[in-house]
């Protein structure tokens, strides 16, 4: 029985190609619009992401995402210190900073600050300099995306050259000189990032009489992380995360309170719904073409429950083989977008989740043949 199922799945190549590309559809929009939107969320911690050194971020009870910097006095960094199970503690400035470029232009710019002694929360990877550069005067690293495309420098002909080693920027009317360049993660909004020391974010940054954005910090050995977060909380009164903590903070604030989800929501069900609508109009037609065969097989006395496994295996089969299309043509979009500005990451649990789409599709295709199969008369066979 089979055998015939195939026979007859593989005989009407016009329609059988249809359910395919039906099952395909459905398939890479939910994929690629479901990467798409993980890509897109994972921008939003890319930050955290970024500094693998610090277990613990500390900060203001009412900092409801990474963006959104409540300063703290610098006294809060002591009190971090003395809580017990913290085995090291930093101060960490993040803040929003104006950048002339030489042409007179000004371009807005992540301004990070690290601890002057330890240089935690520095870049993990450096394509020019090193970070021990960071102590010389005026000096600051700057992200690669950024030195080549919105930092980079305009020169006479009108044509920009990427932002190298040696160069000077002009930050809030100081002289910052360029040392490094490194390999980091876009981040949501996209802007260039420029590392340098705490001091001299200080002297950069437009004067508050609050200038700690965020206390970063490590456990000691033996020490529970989420144990010492809590310490931390009840003795400082400030706001205590793991890394992950403060990542899915970040991206329920954005799932929360922006549009984000609900257009991407949109594409996936549009996606789903045309994918369905397609391969249960092809394979419902398929069917009808194929009722001859269903009734004679039904006179010859085989069961409507070995015809109903029949319709569910060519199902199945479809829908093996167009999910695996549509994964892989998904995938090989992520791969070309690589280098771009698009945010795209493919991640197991899509997998999954577009296979489960795949298996609803392909249930409510072969529903709509099962019953026309099943109230099949055999006796229509022989009409003539």
């Amino acid at each position: 029985m089979i055998m015939v199922a195939l026979r007859m799945l593989f005989g009407d190549k016009a329609k059988y190609f249809g359910i395919i590309m039906g099952v395909t559809l459905a398939t890479m929009v939910i994929t690629q619009q479901g990467s798409i939107f993980v890509g897109l969320m994972s921008r939003t911690f890319a930050t955290i992401t970024d500094m693998p050194q610090a277990k613990i971020w500390v900060m203001d009870p009412k900092v409801q995402f990474i963006d959104d910097v409540k300063p703290l006095q610098d006294t809060e960094l002591q009190r971090v210190r003395s809580v017990e199970g913290v085995e090291w503690a930093v101060p960490f400035y993040k803040g929003l900073i104006r950048v002339r470029m030489e042409d007179g232009t000004f371009q807005n710019c992540n301004l990070f600050g690290i601890d002057d002694a330890t240089l935690i929360g520095g870049p993990q990877r450096l394509i020019e300099g090193s970070l021990s550069d960071l102590r010389r005067s005026d000096s600051v690293i700057l992200d690669q995306i950024g030195s080549t495309t919105k930092l980079a420098r305009p020169l006479p002909d009108g044509t920009k050259a990427p932002a190298r080693p040696g160069n000077t920027l002009e930050i809030n009317d100081r002289r910052g000189v360029v040392v490094g360049i490194a390999d980091a993660k876009r981040t949501f909004q996209s802007q260039p990032i420029i590392w340098t020391t705490y001091t001299r974010a200080m002297q950069f940054a437009p004067r508050e009489r609050k200038m700690l954005s965020f206390v970063l910090a490590d456990v000691a050995p033996g020490e529970s992380v989420a144990e010492v977060c809590k310490r931390i909380t009840e003795r400082t009164g400030l706001a205590a995360y793991t890394s992950d903590q403060f990542a899915w903070l970040t991206v329920l604030y954005f799932v929360k309170n922006t549009g984000i989800p609900i257009n991407f929501g949109i594409a996936v069900v549009l996606g789903l719904v045309v994918g369905a609508v397609i391969t249960g109009f092809m394979f419902y037609s398929f069917t009808l073409d194929n009722l001859r065969y269903f009734g004679t097989l039904k006179a010859m006395g085989v069961t409507d429950g070995r015809i109903l496994g029949m319709i569910v295996m060519q199902a199945l089969i479809v829908g093996v083989l167009g999910w695996g299309l549509g994964v892989g043509i998904a995938a090989f979009f992520g791969s070309g977008a690589k280098n771009t500005p698009l945010a795209f990451r493919m991640i197991w649990q899509l997998l999954f989740v577009s296979g489960a789409a795949t298996v609803i599709i392909c249930v409510l295709a072969a529903m709509l043949s099962i019953r026309r199969v099943v109230a099949l008369e055999p006796a229509v066979v022989f009409k003539g």
